[in-house]
């Protein structure tokens, strides 16, 4: 009975991220990530329905890793937040949004991938739909604070939708602008001062 070469799984999907960042999905091609490999077409369409599972294989840990962030950050009961505990949900602190940035630090390769190198996947739109999750979620927080009577004016969900977009692009763009540790580290200072949430929604 043969035995599965359990050696060539981190050497392939080394190769694939290689080739999928320097190429994008669409032109990226399989003979160059089994020549850089060191595998055979064979080999990959043992473990992979073809390129686009590879990618997705590829990509995988970093999408874990945005859904469990989400999650774990997302209260199961916002009826169930004190009024206090509600507001500091919208406070920009530099330590929290640190700690978002050192998560995708972690999986900024992959990350890159699913922001610029996608298209042809079923992620190629994964900018725009975690924008709009974003909206979503933030939607569902300022409504709970509308009904408390703890914010003034009116955000519609189309402005929603702008705000959290905009959100969401300030933390994208230093991964993709290739920025350092360092730049990065600088840049949440900064975005920490020039975004405030709580007075872009009208928090009293």
């Amino acid at each position: 009975m043969s035995v599965r070469d359990i050696s060539i799984d981190p050497r392939l999907l080394k190769s694939a991220r290689d080739e999928f960042l320097k190429q994008g999905f669409i032109k990226a091609e399989l003979k160059t990530i089994c020549e850089n490999a060191g595998v055979t077409t064979g080999a990959v369409y043992k473990r992979y329905k073809g390129k686009e599972e590879l990618f997705c294989a590829v990509v995988q840990e970093t999408v874990d890793t945005l859904k469990a962030y989400v999650e774990n950050n997302t209260a199961p009961s916002l009826k169930d937040m004190s009024d206090d505990e509600m507001r500091y949900v919208w406070s920009m602190r530099e330590d929290s949004m640190l700690g978002l940035f050192r998560i995708l630090w972690k999986v900024r390769e992959g990350f890159v991938l699913l922001l610029e190198k996608s298209a042809g996947t079923i992620y190629e739109n994964y900018r725009h739909e975690f924008a709009l999750h974003l909206t979503e979620l933030n939607m569902k927080y300022y409504s709970e604070l509308k009904s408390r009577g703890m914010v003034k004016g009116e955000i519609s969900k189309a402005e929603m939708h702008v705000l959290s977009t905009s959100f969401w692009e300030s933390i994208c763009e230093p991964f993709v602008h290739k920025m350092s540790w360092k730049e990065i580290e600088e840049h949440c200072r900064i975005l920490c001062r020039y975004f405030d949430w709580s007075k872009a929604i009208g928090l009293k």
